[in-house]
C-alpha cells in the first residue's frame, strides 16, 4: 500500500514512517523539511499550500496526518488555525480529489483541557488555549469529511498525550535537561497525575491503526500506562541520571505562576523563548489524565516498551548511559 505522511519527517512522523516501512509498505514523506530516514521518499510540501498537496497525494491510498503548529509559544497565535485547521480543510480536498478513503489523523488530549478528571473519549472537549481549540477544529473538519460519505470512508483520530523519547524537544525533555544541569525547581506538590507515552510504542500503535480501519470515525486516547505522578515522574528520572539523595528545591504554585509570566513578558519583548511561561508552569501543575482503556484493550494492541524503558532509553541517548 501506498501511504502518505504529512509532518514525516518530524519527531513522530520519522519513526512511524520506519514501521511502516518495515511492515512491507509504500512511504511518502510530505513536510516542509527533509526526512532523515527516507529523503529518496521526501517531497517538500506545505500542508497551507492546497494545490501541491492534492498533486502530492496521487496515487495514494491511505493518508497519516502528523503536520501541525503544537509548541506552546507559538506566535502569532493565528498560526495554530492556519495550519491546523486549514491544513486539515487542505487534506480532505486533496483526499477527495484523490479518491482516498483512509486517514489516520494525529490530534491531542488537549482538547480535554487541564484537570479534567480521567478523560474519556466520549467527555465533551474544554480546549484551554488556541492549539488545543485547533485541534479539536481540526477534528471537525476530518468527521465532516466522514460523513459525507460514511460507508467507503475510514476515519481514525488518535488522541495523544504528550511524547518523548531520544531527539524530541518536548517537555519531558526539558523537565530531564534542568535536572541533569541542577536548574530543576519542583513547582507545587507534585501529586497530580500525568499521561505520557513513548515515541516508539505511539508510531507502533500508528501502524497498527491502519490494520484496524473500518468505515466511519473511530476516536481513541493514546497512553502509555501507568500514570504517574508529576513527584514520581521526577524522582524516576533523577534516580535514572544517578542525582538521587541530592536537594529537591521546590516552589509554591503561586511562584512559579508569577515567575512564568516575568519570563512572558521576557518573551514578547525580546522575541526570545524561554523555558518558563504561565501556561507551562499550568500544565506541569496540572492532572493531564486519559483513559486508554480503546487503544490497549478494545484494539487488541500490546506496546512493545514501558515506560520504564523509554525513560530510561532516552535519559542515556541525551544525558550519556547514567541509568
Amino acid at each position: 500500500m501506498k501511504i502518505a505522511i504529512t509532518g514525516g519527517s518530524g519527531f513522530i512522523g520519522d519513526r512511524l514512517a520506519q514501521a511502516l516501512h518495515a511492515a512491507g509498505h509504500e512511504i511518502l514523506i510530505l513536510d516542509a523539511k527533509p526526512s532523515p530516514s527516507f529523503p529518496e521518499s521526501y517531497l517538500e510540501v506545505d500542508v497551507c499550500d492546497k494545490e501541491a498537496l492534492s498533486r502530492a497525494l496521487t496515487g495514494v491510498e491511505a493518508v497519516y496526518h502528523l503536520a501541525a503548529e503544537h509548541r506552546d509559544d507559538v506566535r502569532p497565535i493565528s498560526r495554530y488555525y492556519d495550519v491546523n485547521v486549514g491544513g486539515a480543510e487542505h487534506l480532505v480536498a486533496a483526499c477527495e480529489a484523490n479518491k482516498i478513503k483512509t486517514l489516520i489523523f494525529t490530534s491531542s488530549v488537549a482538547v480535554y483541557g487541564l484537570n479534567a478528571g480521567e478523560s474519556r473519549e466520549a467527555d465533551a472537549p474544554a480546549p484551554f488555549n488556541d492549539y488545543g481549540q485547533s485541534k479539536l477544529d481540526s477534528e471537525a473538519v476530518f468527521e465532516k469529511w466522514v460523513l459525507s460519505d460514511p460507508e467507503n470512508r475510514n476515519l481514525t483520530m488518535i488522541r495523544l498525550v504528550a511524547t518523548f523519547g531520544p531527539g524530541n524537544r518536548g517537555n519531558v525533555y526539558t523537565l530531564m535537561s534542568q535536572m541533569a544541569r541542577g536548574r530543576f525547581l519542583m513547582v507545587g506538590t507534585g501529586k497530580n497525575r500525568k499521561s505520557i507515552a513513548y515515541v516508539e510504542n505511539v508510531a507502533a500503535f500508528l501502524a497498527y491503526c491502519l490494520t484496524t480501519a473500518q468505515p466511519g470515525t473511530a476516536i481513541l486516547n493514546y497512553a502509555d500506562k501507568p500514570d504517574l505522578s508529576t513527584k514520581d515522574l521526577v524522582g524516576f528520572i533523577r534516580d535514572a541520571l544517578g542525582i538521587k539523595g541530592k536537594p529537591l528545591y521546590t516552589l509554591p504554585y503561586w511562584l512559579g505562576i508569577a515567575g512564568g509570566a516575568v519570563f512572558d513578558v521576557l518573551s514578547r519583548i525580546t522575541g526570545k523563548r524561554f523555558p518558563i511561561s504561565v501556561v507551562r508552569v499550568r500544565k506541569f501543575c496540572a492532572d493531564t489524565v486519559v483513559n486508554a482503556d480503546k487503544a490497549h484493550v478494545t484494539t487488541g494492541f500490546k506496546a512493545p516498551h514501558s515506560l520504564e524503558t523509554g525513560i530510561r532509553t532516552m535519559i542515556a541517548a541525551e544525558f550519556g548511559p547514567h541509568a
